[in-house]
């Protein structure tokens, strides 16, 4: 992994200020990201969700960067157009897909079928675990039990893991990545940019509203997921890494305890202990696919 250092990285704001985004919002600060890493290389791709506020129209667009809003269902297919052109002209340019958890539920038809093709392109999703532009609904990566408006009495259904579903596709480069640790998710965006093909980030990204805690804690709730191992930071590009900032989840003395992350939202505040065990359980579960993969790919 290379190390990015803030301080090293272009000074020119790609999100600008004034944007519609809610107070704390964590896919500004991944959109902040990733105009820090790629800069004038993007072409954004966006299909409905939280972004398409944030963006605005025409003159009065947020992004210092061309955008694309498509339909829910197309984005991929549309970057896999752009890429196929910008090849043709010989243009240096990146086609960026930005979607929700929502837009990969939609749009999992094109989003599987371009990463079986290895068309050229990368895939940010940046997931809050639930549809929150429409009302805070459960999507397929929703955390277990987590009260939504479509699950009132907490989600019941599996928590689909989108990254080891890229990576079981074959994906170029695949990893994930947190609002909490933009250093390691720019990092991350640079090594994707230097591979040809298709590449996927899964980003952690806490929502105020709809997870119920203040505005400004994103960055705190996004770092306790990953101290407390209920979002695992890796990297495949050839081999299997654990990034850093989740290694500590080895040793359960170093861990955080789950239950002070779920006490912390509201969406978590009808579990009881019994429940908090067994999720504790599906987490540890995740982690031995993901140990098992490190000692596959090493």
């Amino acid at each position: 992994m290379v190390v990015v250092k803030i301080k090293d990285l272009p000074k020119e704001k790609y999100l600008l200020p004034g944007n519609t985004a809610c107070q704390g919002c964590p896919h500004a600060l991944g959109l902040k990201a990733l105009g820090m890493a790629l800069g004038d290389r993007i072409v954004l791709i966006v299909p409905a969700g939280c972004t398409t506020i944030i963006a605005g129209s025409r003159d009065k667009s947020a992004f210092k960067f061309p955008c694309l809003h498509v339909p829910f269902a197309s984005a991929p297919a549309v970057a896999t157009g752009l890429g196929s052109a910008f090849k043709r002209l010989g243009k240096d340019g990146i086609p960026v897909v930005w979607m929700g958890d929502g837009g990969s539920d939609i749009g999992f038809a094109t989003l599987s079928g371009a990463c079986v093709r290895k068309d050229d392109m990368i895939v940010v999703v940046s997931d809050n675990e639930a549809y929150m532009n429409t009302g805070i609904q459960t999507s397929g990566t929703t955390f277990w039990k987590a009260r939504t408006t479509t699950s009132p009495t907490g989600k019941r259904e599996e928590k689909k893991d989108l990254a080891l579903i890229m990576l079981m596709h074959k994906a170029d480069y695949v990893a994930t990545a947190s609002v909490g640790y933009l250093q390691d998710f720019i990092a991350k965006l640079k090594r994707a940019s230097e591979i040809e093909g298709f590449r996927f980030i899964h980003l952690h990204s806490p929502c105020p509203p709809g997870w119920g805690f203040d505005s400004g804690e994103t960055v705190e709730i996004a770092r306790m997921a990953v101290k407390c191992g209920a979002w695992i930071l890796w990297e495949f590009d050839g081999r299997f890494k654990i990034s850093p900032q989740s290694k500590p989840y080895r040793d359960r003395d170093k861990r955080l305890p789950l239950a002070d992350y779920l006490r912390r939202q509201r969406r978590f505040r009808h579990l009881t202990n019994d429940d908090i065990v067994e999720i504790e359980k599906r987490i540890d579960e995740q982690w031995k696919v993901i140990l098992a993969l490190e000692n596959i790919f090493s």
